[in-house]
């Protein structure tokens, strides 16, 4: 009982601390958005073996170059990304995580989403903000995957690759991320 209390009274003090100082998010230029996804492409082809293969084969790939992660007992991550189908842009989305728990510190990294089916990529558009846990499942992809990746061993409808993990915070995963379409500055 009295675990409970002090982390409600510590939980009330965060946030009546925190919420004042709270800017809105806006977000970056398209311009930006679409530098940063390429670069993260490249990135991960050139680090994870069988990615590019797969994503030669994706119905599309949504790029978050760089997801902000950070939390002293609640955090919070923001980010965000591309939609490319082929060589263009078709779309922005922002990634958006909150957690609740033992867990203190900051990072960052980056994910690409690769859509492996019309139906998985379909839902994306038609769900007013997907939340990964909810709808087509996700494969997250590790290094031993990566190299082990063939057509025959491909049978989820999105894959997820998580990339350029900085900082200092333990653990990481997608899920409880919740996905909606943005209209960023031109």
């Amino acid at each position: 009982m009295k675990w409970t209390s002090l982390r409600s009274v510590l939980l009330v003090a965060m946030v009546s601390v925190a919420l004042p100082h709270v800017q809105p998010a806006y977000a970056a230029s398209a311009s930006d958005i679409n530098r940063d996804a390429r670069a993260a492409l490249r990135k991960l082809y050139h680090s994870t073996p069988g990615a590019k293969d797969l994503g030669d084969k994706a119905k599309g790939i949504l790029i978050f170059p760089s997801i902000l992660k950070g939390g002293f007992i609640i955090g919070g991550q923001y980010g965000d990304g591309a939609l490319r189908q082929g060589d263009k842009t078709v779309g922005y989305y922002r990634s958006i995580a909150a957690s609740y728990g033992l867990q203190a510190g900051v990072q960052s990294f980056g994910y690409v989403l690769m859509f492996m089916d019309d139906a998985s990529l379909a839902y994306l558009d038609k769900s007013e903000g997907w939340e990964i846990g909810t709808g087509p499942s996700v494969v997250i992809v590790d290094k031993g995957m990566g190299k082990s990746m063939t057509s025959t061993t491909l049978k989820s409808g999105v894959y997820a690759f998580i990339f350029s993990q900085k900082g200092l915070m333990a653990g990481i995963g997608l899920q409880g991320s919740k996905i909606t379409k943005i209209t960023p500055d031109k």
